[in-house]
């Protein structure tokens, strides 16, 4: 796939879906942007190599592996001293709830990954830990204890 023209559709045409991803994986805009502009940057790099069936597949464990290092780390737990500029609201998503989305805020970055991408990606059990270079086994159990997490906070969150 040697076209760089046909990289600059493909990204026109996936990046806002990916950002979408992305902030699932994340919960946060601004590192979500940042997050597919890297991921953008590294299919560009080896958009020759790729094979075309395969680019939503790089793209994901890309974003997925980013998320998690972002995560890990320490600036992330740093403390804001400034308010943050005002910004214009970006656009809802209407399946995407404000309850789930606090809900997977709560999730560690594993969780949050295996969720994003085995639900809303709808990805298999297998494709997922192809993806995060995990066994089917975690995948598996990671899924559970979140979804028993999301589950608590949201029943909790809705009796109250």
């Amino acid at each position: 796939m040697a076209d760089r023209a046909s990289f600059t559709d493909v990204a026109r045409d996936r990046a806002p879906r990916w950002r979408r991803v992305s902030f699932l994986l994340c919960g946060d805009w601004a590192l979500a942007e940042d997050i597919v502009q890297v991921t953008l940057l590294r299919l560009y790099k080896r958009w020759h190599r790729l094979d075309p069936a395969g680019i939503d597949a790089y793209a994901r464990r890309v974003m997925a592996r980013l998320a998690i290092d972002a995560a890990r780390r320490p600036h992330r737990r740093a403390e804001v001293l400034t308010a943050p500029p005002e910004r214009p609201r970006p656009d809802v998503v209407p399946e995407d709830s404000a309850d789930v989305r606090a809900a997977l805020d709560t999730l560690g970055p594993r969780q949050r990954a295996v969720l994003v991408l085995r639900f809303y990606c709808d990805l298999s059990v297998a494709d997922t830990a192809k993806t995060l270079r995990v066994t089917e086994g975690t995948v598996k159990s990671q899924s559970a204890r979140a979804l028993a997490t999301l589950r608590t906070l949201l029943t909790e969150g809705a009796s109250s």
